[in-house]
């Protein structure tokens, strides 16, 4: 009891201090080992060492946080559609823990302005907020435990940020998604058929494998083509974001490409996606302008379906 009585007092004068403040404002409440929080914000870039001279980074706390929030979502869609089928969860969860999403929940909340870094968000690191976001949610976890961590994700980010109904009808499309990436970032895809046979019904299954320049991305499965494409576009959106391996190889492939067209005296130049491809890309554009944080943020009184 008395113990209590003194982390109460405690904290009360710690909330106005540097940098328990800040946390506080982000919070709620006020951290009782705000060292772990600080971690979180360190990239690995920073090359912040401790007393004793080893180096730390959030990469740690990202890999528990982004466990943490895969189980948090689950619990609060499981509660929220009472209702609905494995699918839909799942596919709702992926929705809202997307790395799009983090990195945007991590803006909203001002997790960004606190970030330690010695590089500069780039197309192979500009989710650098989002993990953030995941490694800060860790933090609150190992600081806070399960429930108030829970609440926070409840009433710190979901409430405010993330309308649930609106966002569980949003199709999210991994293909055009893709193809908008490469637009942006000048690389050639291509998705190839690399298989095609019948299920245990006599059902046709397709396989297919996305290319980036010469390099193979993630293969998809579905019962029909476009199903396999947005399939192993989700897997290869995956691999861009988290395999740094993969993010050189595509560096390197870009950079031999246009080191050639230089050579043989010809403008570099990616490959024409189809039409179907554009129109894909175009209803992504139109989705994106229309899935904002401020229409999020309505109230929507529309019945699940």
């Amino acid at each position: 009891m008395f113990k209590a009585i003194y982390n109460r007092i405690r904290l009360l004068r710690l909330r106005s201090k540097e940098p328990y403040s800040v946390y506080y404002k982000i919070l709620g409440f006020v951290p009782n080992d705000v060292s772990i929080y600080e971690q979180a914000f360190l990239h690995r870039s920073s090359s912040i060492r401790t007393e004793k001279g080893k180096w730390i980074n959030n990469e740690r706390l990202e890999f528990l946080g982004d466990a943490v929030l895969d189980t948090i979502v689950a619990d609060i869609l499981f509660h929220k559609f009472e209702t609905k089928k494995e699918g839909f969860l799942t596919n709702t969860r992926s929705k809202i823990v997307q790395r799009e999403t983090l990195n945007r929940l991590a803006k909203e909340l001002g997790l960004d302005k606190l970030v330690k870094s010695s590089t500069k968000t780039s197309s192979h690191n500009n989710y650098m907020y989002g993990n953030a976001f995941e490694a800060f949610i860790g933090a609150i976890y190992i600081d806070q435990g399960y429930d108030n961590c829970k609440k926070f994700i409840e009433d710190r980010v979901i409430a405010p940020y993330i309308n649930l109904n609106q966002i569980a009808r949003k199709e999210v499309n991994f293909k055009s998604k893709l193809i908008e990436w490469s637009q942006k970032n000048k690389v050639n895809i291509q998705f190839e058929l690399i298989e095609s046979f019948t299920d245990n019904e006599n059902n046709p299954v397709f396989q297919t494998q996305v290319m980036i320049w010469e390099i193979p991305g993630g293969i998809g499965t579905g019962y029909s083509k476009k199903e396999s494409q947005q399939n192993a576009a989700k897997v290869t959106m995956k691999k861009i974001q988290t395999d740094k391996e993969f993010q050189d190889a595509i560096e390197q492939a870009k950079q031999r490409f246009i080191s050639n067209a230089e050579l043989e005296g010809g403008e570099p130049s990616i490959g024409l996606i189809d039409d179907d491809d554009m129109d894909l890309l175009f209803d992504s554009m139109v989705e994106d302008m229309e899935f904002t944080p401020n229409n999020m943020n309505k109230s929507d009184n529309t019945k699940d379906a």
